[in-house]
């Protein structure tokens, strides 16, 4: 699964993004790419499930 969150700027917001994840999906290892804003992850769960925690914590994201 990969998202672009074009509100992370920084590796605080990296780590913000991190807890709302792992408040759905604490096995999942996610791979940062912040000068591009994006992050990967592999999980069983739905992508909009992730969209929508994200979103809550300020970070709104697409699916890409």
């Amino acid at each position: 699964m990969k998202f672009h969150i074009e509100n992370m700027t920084c590796g605080g917001c990296a780590k913000s993004v991190s807890k709302a994840i792992a408040a759905i999906d604490p096995t999942c290892e996610i791979n940062f790419d912040i000068p591009n804003r994006t992050i990967e992850f592999v999980t069983e769960k739905r992508a909009d499930l992730f969209a929508h925690a994200l979103a809550s914590k300020g970070y709104p994201a697409v699916s890409i």
